[in-house]
């Protein structure tokens, strides 16, 4: 997607050689508009592959997953960081390891909004090393949900996490693929 890939070259900044900030945009203060662009196209994206629910973990992917769920008229529901006295015990539960914040932590939804009736379109704003998407993976499976597409913001190609759920067999869609990036600047994979 042209327009994020722009984006980030203006507003992005490369800390070291793995960390991508875009925090002005896209995962801490929000552009609506960018976020709308993204939706529109990943529900472009997945038109065809019968999704049923949009399925997202707390708190960077919402927007955008919001924003695919409302283009494409269904549910969207996120995975849980931290379990809260609210949801009760009737939960799915995954571990995850955040890249981000070299920290693990248990994700989890509740029963009432993952079934197998459900073909579900996961969204996430990044793809690293892709412990977010097993997490997710983990929830549909203990569900018996089906999954039916992966969309990704921004995924750095150069780490492992978007081959290792390609060889999955999951139909992943990365709006910007980051190829390399250092001080100098940030090279983007053709698409």
């Amino acid at each position: 997607m042209k327009l994020l890939e722009e984006r980030i070259a203006k507003d992005g900044k490369v800390l070291g050689n793995e960390i991508l900030k875009v925090d002005s945009f896209l995962n801490h203060q929000i552009d609506p508009s960018m976020m709308k662009a993204m939706g529109k196209e990943f529900a472009k994206l997945f038109a065809e592959d019968g999704i049923t629910r949009i399925l997202t973990i707390e708190a960077s992917g919402i927007a955008v997953a919001m924003m695919t769920a409302l283009e494409m008229n269904l549910p969207m529901v996120f995975a849980k960081k931290s379990k809260s006295r609210n949801i009760g015990d009737d939960v799915f539960s995954a571990p995850v390891h955040s890249f981000t914040y070299d920290r693990d932590y248990i994700i989890t939804v509740s029963r009432d909004y993952l079934s197998e009736n459900d073909r579900v379109l996961l969204i996430d704003d990044f793809l690293a090393n892709g412990e977010a998407l097993r997490g997710l993976i983990s929830l549909c499976s203990q569900a018996g949900a089906t999954i039916g597409g992966i969309g990704i913001c921004v995924e750095k190609g150069f780490q492992r996490g978007g081959k290792q759920i390609r060889e999955m067999g999951y139909h992943v869609e990365s709006l910007a693929i980051v190829d390399a990036m250092d001080e100098n600047g940030i090279t983007f994979r053709e698409q």
